[in-house]
């Protein structure tokens, strides 16, 4: 942060001496809860790529127990324009990174890999990654024939996969998933979550070492169905397309972004319906991704919106609506199709956008 203030301050010192009155850039003022959390973008994370690499659009994001960041990606997506081609690469742009890359906190590039192997089946269309407390490294996708989980060591070396490729066999399924969309692990207990996802609807645990079948639940706690909601149900009685994120709480609770349905439902761990946070009280937010505070009480929750281009912040004892950040547009600050949330140790949170935003940024928490 003290960075980002030595490379603004000089500019607005010169302004104020000309007798300028225009506001300091959107970039240099924190924006957050007017009694809460306060955020201010730092414009240089990460550093450039190498080897004259793209990101195209964002498909997870993670920091691991060292607060590096883990970005991936959707290399396939690179567009037309943005290939190298013909005799003088160069000349025209750009190599897409790999699919998974991870930097330090200060930005700084670590390594880069990612794709099909042998002995898995990487995903069609790449969607959610996880770091979990052993360094382990959690892939998924959301194409209609990516109904799998994979499982990396840190440096890319292939461990387990869950499900297969192919045809889906539906919510209730012991041994295939449906397009899971994200992931979490459950340190103590060795189990993993997942959101699954774009295609089931559903959150289905597993072993965590050996990929086993534990439990899964629908919404409110029930089995979960297939079937087309009723017209008008309100609020619905199951998951809607996408079941898009699942995070554990410090105090074991599970929190499922229903993003098909605009809201936030909160379960005990094996799967009791506790409470939810409805579309009303977020004002119609399109919940993508969910993040925690890092105090010990984690008195605050952020999630994603992608149709507003913000992040909204809430209190987690009732989901009350704090305030809110940033706006649609592609400058610093900004952003174009926000997918994806990650928060550092201090408190620091990473975004990364899909769509044509493909990029990731780092707001610095500045309170």
């Amino acid at each position: 942060m003290n960075k980002i203030h030595l490379a603004v301050a000089p500019v607005i010192g010169v302004l104020v001496a000309l007798g300028c009155t225009q506001p300091a850039p959107r970039s240099a003022v924190p924006q957050g809860a007017p009694d809460g959390p306060k955020f201010i973008v730092d414009p240089f994370w990460p550093k450039p790529l190498k080897d004259n690499w793209i990101f195209t659009q964002i498909a997870g994001l993670a920091v691991d127990s060292r607060d590096h960041v883990w970005v991936l990606h959707r290399p396939n997506t690179i567009l037309d324009d943005e290939k190298a081609k013909g005799s003088q690469p160069e000349s025209r742009c750009c190599t897409p990174a790999p699919a998974v890359t991870e930097f330090d906190a200060e930005g700084n590039f670590i390594q880069g890999w990612g794709g099909p192997g042998q002995g898995y089946d990487w995903p069609k269309n790449e969607h959610g990654i996880y770091v979990d407390a052993e360094g382990y490294v959690w892939i998924a996708g959301n194409d209609p024939a990516d109904n799998m989980i994979l499982k990396f060591t840190r440096e890319g070396k292939f461990l387990m996969q869950i499900g297969r490729p192919g045809k889906s066999e539906g919510s209730n399924s012991r041994t295939q998933l449906g397009r899971p969309a994200n992931m979490v692990v459950d340190a103590a207990a060795s189990e993993l979550y997942v959101a699954d996802g774009y295609g089931n609807k559903r959150i289905v645990v597993f072993d965590a070492k050996t990929g086993a079948y534990k439990r899964h639940w629908g919404a409110y706690g029930a089995a979960p169905s297939d079937d087309k909601a009723a017209p008008g149900a309100a609020p619905p009685k199951q998951f809607a397309n996408a079941v898009h994120c699942v995070r554990l709480s410090n105090d074991g609770m599970v929190y499922v972004c229903d993003r098909g349905n605009t809201r936030i439902q909160v379960f005990q761990k094996n799967g009791t319906f506790v409470t939810e946070f409805l579309s009303q009280q977020m004002s119609a937010l399109d919940s993508g991704d969910l993040l925690f505070s890092p105090d010990p009480a984690q008195r605050y929750i952020y999630i994603s919106d992608g149709q507003k281009g913000q992040i909204h912040i809430l209190s987690r004892v009732d989901g009350k609506p704090l305030g809110s950040f940033a706006r649609h547009g592609r400058y610093a600050g900004e952003f174009r199709s926000l997918h994806n949330l990650a928060m550092d140790s201090k408190g620091n949170i990473y975004t990364g956008e899909a769509g044509f935003g493909r990029r990731v940024q780092k707001f610095v928490r500045a309170d």
